[in-house]
């Protein structure tokens, strides 16, 4: 999965809690991309709140959200094992998402 966030204040205390749960509830790789951020603030909210990635990207320019599309964050990309987008989300993750979409989805592409 890939997660498309901005860190340091914009950033939910809820949907960070999210994705901590989710990334206890699946061995499926969450990859967070922090869109221009600087590296050490998202370093140090990451480190305060929680890091629920498996990896963390830094897109600092912003030229990877446009090759993907992102036209604001956050958003959230299922990928699947041939690397195509099996999901696309745009918005905040809320735990009703997580339960009826992104688990489901999670277990059907397995």
């Amino acid at each position: 999965m890939l997660y498309w966030f901005l860190v340091y204040e914009r950033r939910s205390v809820d949907e960070s809690r999210v994705l901590l749960k989710l990334s206890g509830e699946t061995d499926v790789p969450i990859v967070g991309l922090d869109w221009k951020d600087e590296r050490d603030l998202a370093k140090q909210w990451l480190a305060q709140l929680g890091n629920p990635y498996s990896h963390v990207a830094f897109d600092a320019e912003g030229r990877v959200a446009i090759d993907w599309g992102v036209y604001g964050v956050p958003e959230t990309y299922v990928i699947d094992k041939n690397g195509r987008i099996a999901y696309r989300q745009v918005g905040p993750m809320q735990p009703r998402d997580v339960e009826r979409t992104i688990l489901p989805l999670f277990e059907k592409l397995k």
